[in-house]
């Protein structure tokens, strides 16, 4: 199986590139997407490429390289009625919400910023920047990868 590529958005108050910088790698936890939830389980596999993509935050945008380090396996954080992303309906035998680790490589200099994005011709068909795509886990093409590392 050939290597893909993902952009993952986070919200860096949240969890940011300095933050998996320091930890080295963290379980992605909290995804509560059907879609972004499927290309967990179905198509991500260690080795492959990460867009670390800041987003609700002042200047949203790739900021850096990360790579999948851990397969699928049930978000413990579905069954912790604590936690903001506790899901009552999901039970472990049966669990509803996925994880993968992810492990840093490197940020960027700068931020990519999503005007950027979307000014760039080339990432027309990129899902990031078509209107009304909220997805915290997307696909990215070979050329769209090497596209937006360039432009660091």
């Amino acid at each position: 199986m050939s290597k893909c590529y993902w952009l993952m958005k986070s919200e860096p108050h949240e969890f940011s590139i300095d933050a998996l910088a320091k930890v080295g790698s963290e379980p992605w936890s909290g995804v509560r997407n059907y879609q972004a939830r499927n290309f967990m389980r179905d198509d991500m596999r260690r080795g492959d490429g990460v867009l670390f993509y800041h987003s609700n935050c002042a200047e949203p945008g790739v900021v850096g390289v990360a790579e999948i380090v851990g397969m699928a396996r049930p978000d413990p954080t579905q069954f912790d009625p604590r936690s903001d992303y506790h899901d009552p309906g999901s039970k472990p035998d049966d669990p509803r919400w996925l994880l993968v680790d992810v492990g840093f490589k490197r940020k960027f200099k700068r931020t990519i910023s999503l005007a950027e994005l979307k000014a760039a011709k080339e990432l027309s068909d990129f899902a990031l920047v078509k209107r009304g795509n909220r997805l915290s886990v997307l696909p990215v093409t070979r050329e769209q990868w090497d596209f937006i590392l360039g432009l660091e």
